[in-house]
């Protein structure tokens, strides 16, 4: 009677590729439904509410322009002054006129510096101009 050895036996190890399939779509689901943060929507404005405030509709190409609680103006993360404002408008404004404008002041900032933007859209030729705030809860 002949016994076999252990050592032609093939050693029993698990399948890993369909766990690692598995892995990788996982991977690739959390990359494509992330959300990234938009830099504008970054800055820390502490926005007025209203009761008629509507859901946020953003258009791919819409400038928005956020007023600090002490009147700096803010776009794309660099501060600017007015002439800087006016002449960055006017190149948007150059480009399609009906370009949507996004105010979102701070609700603390004063009137005065939220229509100085909205008279620096209006100097650019940019007349689709809305002002941010948020629902009121309640």
């Amino acid at each position: 009677m002949k016994i076999r050895e252990d050592s032609n036996l093939d050693e029993v190890a698990p399948n890993l590729t369909p766990m690692i399939d598995v892995v990788f779509l996982l991977l690739i689901f959390f990359m494509v439904t992330t959300t990234f943060l938009d830099p504008e929507r970054e800055i820390e404005i502490e926005l007025p509410a209203t009761e008629s405030a509507g859901e946020a509709q953003e258009s791919p190409e819409e400038i928005i322009l956020n007023v600090l609680r002490n009147g700096d103006i803010v776009f794309a993360g660099e501060t600017l002054g007015s002439e800087e404002l006016v002449n960055l408008l006017k190149g948007y404004a150059q480009n399609d006129p009906g370009t949507p404008v996004t105010i979102r002041g701070h609700r603390e900032a004063r009137h005065e510096s939220i229509v100085s933007v909205m008279d620096a859209c209006g100097l650019a030729g940019l007349q689709n101009l809305a002002v941010g705030t948020t629902q009121e809860e309640g």
